[in-house]
């Protein structure tokens, strides 16, 4: 049974220098004279292991997805649902501004494809941004249950509030902001943030007196 050849470059690095040029210039920006040049393969190359420049695009965003995944685990097992508001809107902060050179500021999931020609790009971005949306309303449905959010709170809606929040981080983290100013951003956004009310105490009624025993009863 015959095999086919081996690729003669590691997918990872190719990936990751892949994910460089769409960040840096948009899918539209990135040619594929672009791509290859990062990647240090030539066209048949990157045809034959992607099949397209769409099918090398969603390889990438793929493989951004699984960067993310240790981050997105941590916040989503924090202990209650405003800790893990917290940390999610912290690390965009720290990710979207600080990315010691390896990445543009921002992230890929905003600014590789809002505006294109071909809407299945800005479809499969919303796409992605939309499965840690679904992750964060599913936790703090959890949350509601448990008495960690108050009833009247909406877990679909605080998942929508944090994911503007954390893109528009992104979209300044973008146009120069630093770190400390998203950090900013992110205390006054949850300084909204519901509060679970707390257990009413049952009033105790005051002690009853007890009545003079006969033949005590004060002369008036």
């Amino acid at each position: 049974m015959r095999t086919g050849r081996p690729r003669g470059f590691c997918t990872e690095t190719a990936l990751d220098r892949a994910l460089t040029v769409f960040w840096s210039r948009g899918y539209e920006g990135a040619s594929i004279a672009d791509l290859t040049a990062a990647m240090g393969i030539n066209a048949p190359s990157l045809y034959a292991a992607f099949g397209s420049k769409e099918g090398l695009f969603r390889a990438v965003l793929h493989h951004y997805d699984a960067r993310r995944k240790i981050f997105m685990d941590r916040v989503l097992a924090a202990s209650d649902a405003k800790t893990v508001a917290l940390l999610f809107l912290e690390g965009v902060a720290e990710f979207a501004a600080h990315t010691n050179g390896r990445d543009p500021p921002g992230c890929l999931l905003v600014q590789s494809g809002l505006s294109c020609a071909d809407q299945q790009i800005p479809n499969t971005l919303a796409h992605h941004r939309a499965e840690k949306e679904r992750a964060m309303r599913e936790r703090f449905d959890r949350a509601r249950r448990e008495g960690d959010l108050p009833k009247s709170a909406d877990p679909a809606a605080l998942a929508r509030y944090l994911m503007a929040v954390a893109n528009g981080m992104c979209v300044e983290a973008s146009a120069g902001a630093s770190t400390k100013e998203l950090l900013g951003v992110a205390k006054l956004a949850l300084g909204a943030w519901p509060v679970a009310e707390e257990p009413k105490m049952k009033k105790r009624a005051p002690p009853r007196r007890a009545a003079p025993a006969r033949g005590q009863l004060s002369a008036r």
